[in-house]
């Protein structure tokens, strides 16, 4: 019998909409089809969620996992009692709530090494805020990945209905990323694809490569390292049965990931990928931390504070988010 997954669910930074899309996830009851859901909190941003998305939900606070009593209708959670939305305004980035959305999720991630909850969803945060206050790191994703006192490849994947990116370069000015496409994290990025789609139900996953240069380096007079870096690492991964196809100019690889040819793209820089999935499927788009021992997803789009406290805003990423974990948990968990 497969066991259901006990999915941590982080509310986001409050000052965006991350509580109106989380309560807005927590009333559908397809969410608790296929895994226990256990909000980790304030209680009092949770209730700031249920105004904001017009909804009316029991809430059930427990002092630990242990004490869930998961056939109680409504929502489970523990009570953190560490975020008071009052002295807080919404629609503007805060120091304050950056530093206490880190908290949370540090106290996530230690259930998750502690065997209390099986992987962590968190709904939009600001960046900008996290660094500020406190967590210096240049995202959540290297915030992670020392939480997790991880060594060797990591990176970002961006999920979309039609196709995958992975990335071998990410959070880092254009110059810099150039200077790092080499070997190793070409490597790295093709293996977390294959491992990731297979988590994801493609036991044979088809993953293209995107260029660096313009034309696929036209052959050599756009740039070299196609010829010199790209080609000859996909070639020697290959004979290590990692198959992929490419590279493929960026301008026509993900016409053919649109198409059906590709499951996922291997991209060589970050806006290379973020364009195309943003336009393809803005309000569906999924941000895993890809690589680590623990599971983290979240909306790829932001805090939207344009919109905040209208609900309005669209829980579409935050269900797709949701339902990625959930199936990445299952089969870690039923391994």
């Amino acid at each position: 019998m497969i066991q259901k997954p006990i999915i941590g669910l982080m509310l986001g930074d409050v000052t965006g909409i991350g509580p109106e899309v989380a309560v807005k996830l927590l009333a559908d009851p397809a969410t608790h089809e296929h895994a226990k859901v256990l909000v980790v909190g304030d209680r009092r941003v949770l209730e700031l969620g249920l105004a904001d998305a017009k909804a009316q939900l029991p809430v059930n606070v427990v002092s630990d996992v242990d004490s869930v009593d998961w056939s109680q209708p409504g929502i489970q959670m523990i009570d953190l009692k560490n975020i008071d939305p009052s002295q807080i305004e919404r629609g503007l980035t805060s120091i304050e709530s950056g530093r206490l959305t880190g908290e949370t999720l540090k106290v996530m991630t230690d259930m998750v090494h502690a065997g209390k909850i099986d992987a962590v969803c968190f709904a939009p945060l600001n960046k900008g805020a996290l660094n500020k206050g406190g967590w210096k790191y240049r995202d959540e994703h290297e915030m992670f990945a020392k939480w997790n006192d991880h060594e060797g490849y990591y990176g970002e994947v961006n999920l979309i209905k039609l196709f995958c990116t992975f990335r071998v370069t990410s959070h880092v000015s254009l110059r810099q990323a150039v200077d790092l496409v080499i070997p190793e994290r070409i490597e790295g990025a093709l293996r977390l694809a294959h491992e990731t789609m297979r988590g994801l139900g493609k036991a044979q996953p088809r993953i293209g490569v995107a260029a660096l240069n313009p034309h696929n380096g036209e052959g050599g007079l756009f740039g070299t390292e196609e010829i010199e870096i790209i080609r000859p690492t996909l070639e020697r991964l290959r004979t290590e049965n990692l198959p992929s196809e490419g590279p493929f100019p960026s301008d026509t690889v993900f016409l053919k990931a649109r198409a059906g040819d590709f499951d996922a793209v291997v991209i060589m820089y970050h806006d290379q990928g973020q364009i195309a999935t943003k336009l393809l499927g803005f309000t569906e788009g999924v941000t895993l931390t890809g690589g680590l021992k623990t599971l983290y997803t979240t909306p790829s789009h932001g805090t939207a504070y344009d919109i905040v406290g209208k609900g309005i805003a669209d829980v579409g990423a935050m269900k797709r988010a949701f339902d990625v974990i959930v199936n990445l948990a299952t089969a870690r968990k039923n391994k």
